[in-house]
This record gives C-alpha cells, structure tokens and sequence, in this order.
C-alpha cells in the first residue's frame, strides 16, 4: 500500500544542531582490558583511546557519563538461544578443546575466536545499549551513546564478523517496549545483517543500511532485500561501491533518511556508526573523511528523536578514536579544536597530533548515475510503506501466575520475580516506590548504576527472518 499525503519535511524541526541535549555517555574502562587474540583486527583498546580523547577535551562537563551494569546471560537471551549464550559463558581459551563441536555450530573459530573474558566483553557491549535504551524510554535523556556496541552481525545462535552478541537488537527490543516504531540506521562499511534478519518480517523497525556490496562480507544487502511478510519495505539496503566521498555520501544518504522520517515516522533512532567507512581503514572500502562520517551524526541528531549512538567497525584504531570524540562533541554541541590535547595514548596520534582523517585520492567507483537510480529505487520502495504505520504494541509476556492479578498485585509480583532475578533491571513499579534521600546522588549522578528497568521482553520467535 502507498501511503499518501505524507506532511512535508519541513514540519520537522530539523534544527537540532541549536538545541541543547542531554546526551547519557556509556563507558566501561574494564572494555579495554579484553584482546580477541594476536593480530586480530578487532582491538576493543580503540574505545579506551576514544574515551580518553572525551575526557580530555572536556566534553565530560556536557556529558551524564554512566558505567552500566553489564547485561546478564538472562537478558542476552532475549534475543539469543539459551544454548548459544550458555556456551558463550561457559567456553574459555583452557577448555575450547572440550567445545569444538559447539565452536563449529556457533561459527565460534577464526573471525570470532574464543578469548580471555568473552563473555565479560559482551555484557560490557550489551548492558551499555540495553541501559541506553532504557533511559531514552523514561525520558532521562535525549541521546543515549555507547561506543563499545554496535556489534550488527551477531545472529540469535551465531556468532559472526567480529560479533557475538547482539547489543543492537538487545536495545531495540528494549525501545520496542515503548516505541511502536524504531528505525536502525547503519553507517558501518558492511552490511548490518544481522539486526536486518532479526527484525526482517516485522513492520515495527525499519532497517536502513548503506554499506559496499559484492565480493564483500557478508554478501548481503541487496537492492532488492526490502523484508518479507509485514516487513516488507521495511528493510532499506543502499548497495555501495569503492571510494565513496563526503559529498556523494551526503547526497544519498540525507534523502534517503528524510524520506524515510517523512513516511515511517519513528518514535525513536538507533545509529550505528562504524569507523570502518573511514578513509584508510584497515578492512575498509570507502573514502570518507572524519566530518564526512560526522555529519550523517549531525544530521540524524537534527529530527530531534531519542537516539541511540553505538559504534561498530572500525579497525585503524587512531582514526576512530578520533571521529568518535569528533562526533560525540557534535552531541553535545561542541566543535572541538583541531589540535588534539595531551591524552593517555598521545603518541598513537603522531605525526601530525590533529582531530582529522582526511579522504585519499582513491578512485570513486559510484558514479552519479549508479546512485541516482538507487537513491530513486530505494526512496519508491520507502513509500510504499504504509504512512506512519499503525501498529499494536506487543505485550510484554506474562507469566501464567500473573493471569486475574490486578495492577497492584501485578507489581508486587514484579518486584518478587526482581529479587529472584537479581541480575535484572529494577522494575518501573520499584522506581516508582523509591524514595530520594538527601544528597543521595550528586546531580551527574541522577539514577546511575541501579536505574535500570525490569527489561524481560522476549522478541517472539514469529520475527525471525526464515
């Protein structure tokens, strides 16, 4: 169905770049610590070295800056199989040898290779974006920011690229719970395939990546892929080529998303924003310079909609660190100086010591022809959406002993079930019996460790891609 009478872009205020923000900033300083294993390409020590570009150009003064409480194995399994996420748990680099056929059937080996402190890595990633997800849900911010997630390839028992589990989809499952429509945009040089498939058949999440294909992992994100069942046209893939430049980038990827927010009208944003579509990435296909990269950031922050940042790829580690500190200054509204302050890896950043990745002269393979017609393909597909879609929202899952409760009872039940899951979140009718004593918490500290919600939603087994 074509929608019809869409309102203008205009009635947008698009003007974010001048309204302040309360941006909630997630980090670990344990996410360092973990090395996949020699000579891997994915080195989590890039989020530390972002962190400290952040702190020390100040931006900690216009930053609420939170250490969530990493996700537990029960709320990783509201997107992934019991049987994964236990073997996640229990595998170690001593007894791999006793899980080989596990390894095997979890795509657990070379790309994604067992490590020292697995598990702790993933529900670092996972808890930053879950809790992100949460505070954007009451209101306790306008931008949520975790660097460490952004992990799109994971899939419900597979890991895959780099990824084990899934933060994004854990996220916007949590988004789901009071947003009826969530749009994932994905800026990441490969495919986000595997938040496209978990959300593949519904109508509640539209998935928008702009990626190189062809010859390329994972060989996903054809033109042609839109979704299925009530999720078709809700998957939104614009194939790249090499060498794609700050202005080309801008001029597909600006009227893609406008058309996207002017016809599907999400309640909230996911942005994933991998560094491997920098310029001279280490696996990296495109050409984009830091404020190439920085301003589909920019722009997304100027429709004014929680939004949730995460990172990603992103493999030549001085240069996203760079970018991630240029953007979340662009957060918060600050234009940071173009020469970087003394930091705890200032040497990384020689010779030139400057907040900068500039575009090299590689060839431009998209010609303007190629990407006008898939510019004017994808955005014909998006509108054929149906406008602002009207959707029911899905009922958290009840237990059958909550069946004939009435509200009250329904939420001293709620906070029973806390106490026997201790790893979970506080439930909303705990937060609402709290009371704030008297310089309880200082005012960067508002709700900090213990403000999560109860977050048990599991994402039924009918909105897995076939």
């Amino acid at each position: 169905m074509v929608g019809a009478g869409a309102p203008p872009l205009d009635d947008f205020n698009i003007n974010g770049s001048s309204q302040p923000k309360k941006v909630a900033y997630f980090y670990d300083s344990d996410v360092g610590n973990y090395a996949y294993v020699a000579g891997h390409p994915m080195k989590p020590h890039r989020i530390r070295m972002a962190h400290s570009l952040i702190m020390n150009y100040g931006l900690y003064t216009k930053l609420e800056i939170y250490r969530a409480k990493p996700a537990s194995k029960f709320e990783m399994t509201q997107f992934h199989t019991d049987e994964y996420v236990d073997f996640l748990q229990k595998v170690t680099p001593d007894n791999m040898d006793n899980f080989a056929k596990e390894q095997s059937k979890f795509n657990v080996g070379d790309d994604c290779p067992v490590f020292d402190g697995l598990f702790e890595y993933c529900g670092i990633s996972a808890g930053g974006s879950m809790e992100g997800a949460a505070r954007l849900n009451r209101g306790k911010c306008d931008v949520a920011v975790n660097w460490a997630g952004g992990l799109h390839h994971a899939k419900k028992s597979e890991a895959s690229g780099f990824c084990y589990v899934n933060d994004i989809v854990l996220g916007i499952i949590e988004l789901l719970r009071f947003k009826q429509r969530v749009l994932y945009i994905d800026i990441d040089v490969h495919h986000g395939d595997g938040v496209e498939e978990a959300f593949y058949t519904t109508d509640r999440v539209m998935t928008a990546s702009f990626h190189k294909y062809g010859e390329y992992f994972p060989g996903t994100g054809e033109l042609r892929d839109i979704g299925v069942g009530n999720g078709k046209h809700y998957a939104v893939n614009f194939p790249l080529r090499d060498g794609i430049t700050d202005e080309t980038y801008k001029s597909i990827f600006e009227p893609v998303i406008k058309a996207v927010m002017d016809w599907y009208r999400p309640e909230a944003v996911v942005l994933q924003c991998g560094g491997d579509s920098l310029s001279g990435d280490r696996l990296g296909a495109f050409n984009l310079s830091m404020r190439g990269h920085a301003n589909c950031v920019r722009f997304v922050k100027s429709f004014n909609l929680p939004t949730l940042v995460l990172g990603g790829g992103g493999y030549t580690m001085r240069n996203v660190a760079r970018t991630w500190a240029f953007e979340t200054g662009q957060l918060v509204g600050s234009e940071l100086g173009p020469q970087l302050p003394y930091n705890d890896y200032f040497d990384y950043f020689a010779p030139d010591f400057e907040l900068d990745v500039r575009p090299s002269n590689m060839d431009n393979a998209n010609s303007p022809e190629y990407l006008d017609k898939i510019r004017i393909q994808v955005i014909e597909n998006i509108k054929r959406t149906a406008f602002a879609p009207s959707v029911q929202m899905t009922d958290v899952p009840r237990s059958p002993l909550m069946a004939g409760m009435d509200d009250e009872a329904e939420d001293e039940m709620n906070d029973l079930d806390e106490d026997e899951h201790p790893d979970s979140r506080f439930t909303q009718h705990r937060w609402d019996k709290r009371v704030e004593k008297d310089g309880e918490f200082s005012e960067s500290e508002d709700e900090g460790e213990n403000e999560k919600q109860g977050r048990k939603w599991c994402w039924s087994k009918q909105h897995q891609r076939p």
